[in-house]
């Protein structure tokens, strides 16, 4: 589902606030097969909730990926989430797709807290009719601000945007190509970013439910630094598990433990809360199974014991290159074992074909 859309191939670039990566796949008879993948890390504070605030950085530091990786396609997929984007089921009289394309905009006004004529909109019908002459759609709604300073980001960087899409739905297209679709079964993936945690609930391989949450991996480096006195990069080292200096080491990293439990307590509560949202309006069978972590933060220590605690539900880490064949020649497979739940998001955009719906 994109806000604006050919079929052909395509690179995912997921532009996040720590880093940005990039995949490209290639269709095969059997799947898809890892064509490139990299990454590259930028400075903190380029990208806030979601929006640019540096425009020359990202230009930078996606020129210099492609250049790296010898990336030679032009046509790129890339997303966007939080505050600026809005994803809606609702429920109206059965209609055709061209009768919608006509009223939606009249409908949309009702759902979005934002002016329509600020908004990029697109639809997806869920459900054509049931016995009562009703279709469920899917909204999207994303400020134009955002989309066009993306658009423009990737025009500066020589690329030709071909569809923008939304991390809720990259993260669906990824699991769906990696992990088999059960019937019945609800499960929720939950993409913990640096300042952003993206959650998808899907239900027999249909979006039910989405929400993200203004908080990641930052607020346990910024907790570190908060309460041991430290530097910004000593602590993203102690986060990681890397350790103090000398006498103080042990110390130190009974610390870091105690600060790592206490935030991924108040992350699982966020995603709690968020699920709890999820739980309220769905029905009686529709309880979520169980929870895949992805993001750069997924691994954290702790988090998903927290995650699994909290929810009393089996938290998995996701493998966003558990289907996808990739030469062991061309990529390290320890490289991408521990990169993969970064991963995620990228791979989800590179499975879209420019002129995709």
């Amino acid at each position: 589902m994109g806000i604006f859309g050919g079929k052909k191939p395509a690179i995912g670039l997921d532009i996040g606030s720590s880093a940005i990566k990039v995949a490209e796949l290639k269709e095969t008879k059997k799947g898809y097969q890892l064509v490139n993948f990299g990454m590259v890390s930028i400075p903190p504070e380029v990208i806030v909730d979601g929006a640019i605030m540096n425009t020359g950085a990202i230009v930078d530091a996606i020129r210099t990926l492609l250049a790296e990786r010898k990336i030679k396609t032009k046509d790129v997929v890339t997303s966007v989430s939080g505050q600026s984007v809005m994803i809606r089921k609702i429920t109206m009289p059965a209609m055709s797709a061209e009768q919608l394309d006509e009223q939606i905009h009249w409908e949309a006004a009702q759902y979005i807290p934002f002016e329509i004529s600020d908004v990029n909109l697109d639809f997806q019908i869920l459900n054509p009719g049931d016995a009562e002459g009703n279709m469920e759609v899917l909204l999207v709604a994303a400020k134009k601000e955002i989309i066009n300073d993306y658009t423009s980001v990737l025009t500066e960087a020589g690329l030709v945007p071909a569809v923008i899409d939304v991390d809720a739905f990259s993260l669906q297209n990824m699991y769906e190509v990696n992990y088999p679709v059960m019937e019945n079964e609800v499960i929720a993936l939950v993409n913990v970013g640096a300042s952003l945690i993206n959650i998808v609930v899907v239900r027999g391989g249909q979006y039910t439910f989405s929400r993200d949450i203004s908080m990641g991996g930052n607020l346990f480096t910024e907790e570190i630094q908060k309460q041991l006195s430290v530097g910004y990069e000593d602590a993203e080292l102690l986060k990681k598990g890397g350790s103090g200096k000398g006498d103080t080491e042990e110390v130190m990293r009974k610390e870091v433990d105690m600060v790592i439990r206490e935030v991924s307590e108040q992350i699982a509560s966020e995603v709690a809360r968020s699920l709890d949202f999820y739980s309220a309006a769905a029905p009686a069978d529709a309880h979520i199974n169980k929870i895949w972590l992805c993001g750069g933060s997924c691994r954290i220590s702790g988090l998903a014991e927290a995650i699994s605690k909290n929810q009393n539900l089996p938290v998995e880490i996701l493998d966003p290159f558990r289907s996808i064949e990739r030469n062991p020649k061309h990529f390290d497979p320890a490289y991408l074992e521990e990169i993969g739940p970064q991963a995620g998001i990228a791979i989800g955009l590179a499975l879209r074909r420019a002129g995709d719906k």
